[in-house]
């Protein structure tokens, strides 16, 4: 766990908020944390404050003293809660006034009104979580698929933070050795140069790269990816977002350049949240509105994880814009994905899926489909996920999201560099203040080196209850 921080909030203020989603139901929570707790809860009971994890039967009052709702107490006595500190929690019934009321009451007997994600910083400044982990309790609470809950769960438990934690050690075991070596130059051997530290380095390398391939997995299950779908007009974009879709998301009519606008629809693709951007079709035009929606069209490719160029099966190939938009995705390294449609006017085959798991398996440059029948969508199904790269999410995929994606990759350019400076000079000093970014970067994963700004960042997106 990261060291405990000084702050004057975890001091001086004790917070309140609702834990509970806004709206009516059966129950309402009211959680509140700091030094004043107790007091607060005997404030609002008029009773004596339950022992630590003792369920007690209450009324709640306001500070006049008239009844306001009945209910259960609970109190966590610091440090064993999830803050850290001394935590009370009000459970009444779910009315959104009755609820307010409540949590008036607490911050009337002085506490102040918790900051969103406050609760969760305190854990992490507390020492009860490192930042994986308490970044994995939002994202279990957003998890938009099984797959991705059960990988936020696995961050939580910290089987994220452990894999950065051997990494971490690893790193400064090695620098250890380097730095003791550049320290006694004197000693017969050559612990430079007798290729030890370089099988280390390749070795760590390796682990690197396994991490950070597992971590690009759990950044797709917590964030998603973005699939557009582009080509010239009426070759069935909008009939196979449909499809994929699974209901008629689009408006569908034999008229080139129906679509207009940008639409989207979510699904899920192996456990992955995956969000289909539909697009106006590439085509040259002097129509103000179609320009427009050309440049939309261009922009979500620009920003898309994969692009679908769609052609149509029972005409040439199309050229002028789609040039321009496979140059686009090509820019910003957007992997391109071609599909053949409207197979089911031609004497063309659909094509066959192929094994997802498998990134040998995809022989065919092109998959044919038919976007009206139905025809080759499971093997374009198994192709999309073999172009995003997707794995089973039954191998201990943990949920992550871009910064620690980065931060992992910024870490193996560190270690790269260090590998080829380290072979064609062997400078210890050098070596050793690569060795050290890397091991900076892995800290920031997990919050043993964070600035304020980043923890500012992180828990201003949490719920206010968290």
């Amino acid at each position: 766990m990261p060291p405990q921080k000084a702050s004057a909030a975890l001091d001086a203020d004790t917070i309140a908020a609702v834990a509970t989603p806004h709206g009516r139901g059966g129950i309402g929570i009211i959680r509140v944390s700091g030094s004043s707790a107790d007091r607060i809860c005997r404030t609002v009971t008029h009773t004596e404050t339950p022992a630590h994890r003792e369920v007690r039967t209450a009324t709640f009052h306001d500070m006049e003293g008239h009844p306001i709702d009945a209910g259960l107490v609970v109190f966590f006595e610091g440090p064993r809660s999830f803050t850290g500190e001394d935590v009370l929690e009000l459970h009444g019934h779910g009315g959104a006034v009755v609820i307010d009321m409540v949590l008036a009451a607490t911050l009337s007997a002085g506490a102040r009104q918790a900051r969103p994600g406050e609760f969760s910083e305190r854990a992490f400044l507390n020492g009860k979580l490192d930042l994986t982990q308490a970044e994995a309790v939002a994202d279990l609470i957003d998890g938009a698929t099984q797959a991705a809950v059960r990988s936020a769960m696995r961050s939580l438990r910290g089987e994220f933070s452990e894999r950065i934690d051997v990494l971490a050690e690893s790193l400064r075991e090695l620098r250890a050795y380097v730095e003791a070596a550049i320290d006694f130059p004197e000693d017969e051997v050559d612990f430079l140069g007798d290729g030890t530290v370089l099988r280390r380095l390749n070795e760590l390398q390796q682990q690197l790269c396994d991490v950070a391939d597992a971590a690009r997995q759990g950044t797709m299950l917590t964030e998603g990816v973005t699939v557009v779908l582009a080509g010239a007009p009426n070759v069935g974009k909008s009939s196979l977002l449909n499809r994929l879709a699974g209901e008629e998301r689009a408006i569908v009519t034999a008229v080139p350049g129906t679509t207009r606008d940008v639409l989207n629809a979510d699904l899920e693709l192996d456990g992955i949240p995956v969000r289909l951007i539909d697009t106006a079709g590439l085509h040259a035009s002097n129509d103000p509105v179609e320009q427009e929606g050309i440049r939309r069209a261009e922009a979500e490719i620009a920003k898309s994880d994969l692009l679908l160029m769609i052609a149509d099966a029972t005409q040439p190939g199309s050229a002028g814009l789609i040039g321009v938009a496979e140059a686009v995705a090509g820019d910003e390294g957007t992997r391109i994905l071609h599909v053949r449609n409207k197979i089911d006017l031609t004497s063309e085959p659909a094509s066959e899926p192929t094994d997802p798991t498998d990134p040998t398996d995809a022989t065919e440059e092109v998959v044919r489909i038919s976007a009206l029948t139905g025809a080759g969508i499971p093997a374009l199904r198994a192709r999309l996920t073999q172009a995003l790269g997707l794995k089973s999410q039954d191998e201990g995929v943990f949920s992550a999201r871009r910064r620690h994606l980065d931060a992992l990759t910024a870490a193996a350019g560190e270690l790269k560099e260090a590998i080829d400076a380290f072979e064609r000079v062997g400078a210890g000093e050098l070596l050793a203040e690569d060795l050290r970014r890397a091991h900076d970067l892995l800290g920031e994963i997990t919050g043993r080196v964070s600035p304020d700004e980043l923890l500012g960042d992180i828990f201003g997106r949490f719920c206010i209850g968290k």
